[in-house]
C-alpha cells in the first residue's frame, strides 16, 4: 500500500513540475523573475537591462589635445548714430545680492521682449565698507559692520533713441528699493573694471620689463 501511494505522490509532483516550467517558459512571471530562472535554468539578461542608460561621453568625438583658453578681450564699441545709440552699460547696485542679481535679470528679460540687443550682461567685483564709529569718550575706534557692494552689468548695443524713454520709464517704476540705477556710455576703463587688480604682478612684470 505504501509503494502505491509513493509512486502516486511521485508522478503527481512531476505533472505539477512539468506544468510550473512550461508556464515559465512561456510567460515569464514580473513578480517572481528570480523563481522562474531558478527553475528554468535560463538568464533573460546577460547583465541588468538598465545598464548604459545615460551614457554618453562615448558619442563624442575623441579630442586630441585640449586647446588653450584665450585671454578675454574687449569688444568693439559701437559708435552712435542719428537715431540709435552706441555701446550702453545698464547698471544696477546695491546691498542685497538676491535683489540685484533679479533686477538685473528683468532688465535682461525686458530688453529681449522689446527687441533690444545684449551685447553681454556681467557682474564687476564685489566691493566691501566698513563703518567704523568712534567712542564717545576716547579716541578709539572701533568696525561696526561690514557692507558689501554688489553690481551687475546688462551692456546694450545699438539701442533705438526713440524707445529709450519709455524703456528708463519702464525701468524707474520697477526699480526696487534700495537699488540704484545708472545708464552710461561703455569705455575702455569699464571693461578694465571687470578684473581684480594685482599690483604685485604689475610691479614685477615692470621689473621684467626694464
Amino acid at each position: 500500500m505504501n509503494s502505491v501511494f509513493r509512486k502516486l505522490q511521485t508522478s503527481v509532483t512531476q505533472q505539477a513540475l512539468n506544468q510550473a516550467l512550461t508556464s515559465c517558459r512561456a510567460t515569464p512571471s514580473i513578480q517572481h523573475p528570480v523563481w522562474c530562472t531558478a527553475v528554468g535554468h535560463e538568464r533573460l539578461y546577460r547583465s541588468m537591462p538598465t545598464h548604459g542608460i545615460g551614457r554618453w561621453k562615448h558619442l563624442l568625438p575623441k579630442q586630441t589635445a585640449k586647446k588653450k583658453k584665450d585671454k578675454h578681450q574687449m569688444k568693439q564699441i559701437v559708435a552712435a548714430t542719428k537715431t540709435a545709440y552706441g555701446t550702453l552699460n545698464v547698471s544696477v547696485s546695491g546691498f542685497d545680492m538676491t535683489v540685484v542679481e533679479h533686477y538685473s535679470q528683468y532688465i535682461h528679460n525686458l530688453c529681449n521682449r522689446l527687441g533690444f540687443e545684449v551685447a553681454e550682461c556681467y557682474a564687476l567685483p564685489t566691493k566691501s565698507k566698513e563703518l567704523i564709529l568712534m567712542q564717545e569718550q576716547g579716541t578709539k575706534t572701533y568696525v561696526e559692520a561690514v557692507l558689501k557692494s554688489h553690481q551687475r552689468v546688462v551692456q546694450l548695443s545699438s539701442l533705438n533713441a526713440a524707445m529709450s524713454p519709455v524703456f528708463i520709464d519702464i525701468l524707474l517704476k520697477n526699480q526696487p528699493e534700495g537699488v540704484q540705477l545708472s545708464v552710461t556710455e561703455h569705455t575702455e576703463a569699464d571693461f578694465l573694471s571687470r578684473f581684480k587688480a594685482r599690483p604685485e604682478m604689475e610691479g614685477l612684470i615692470a621689473q621684467i620689463n626694464q
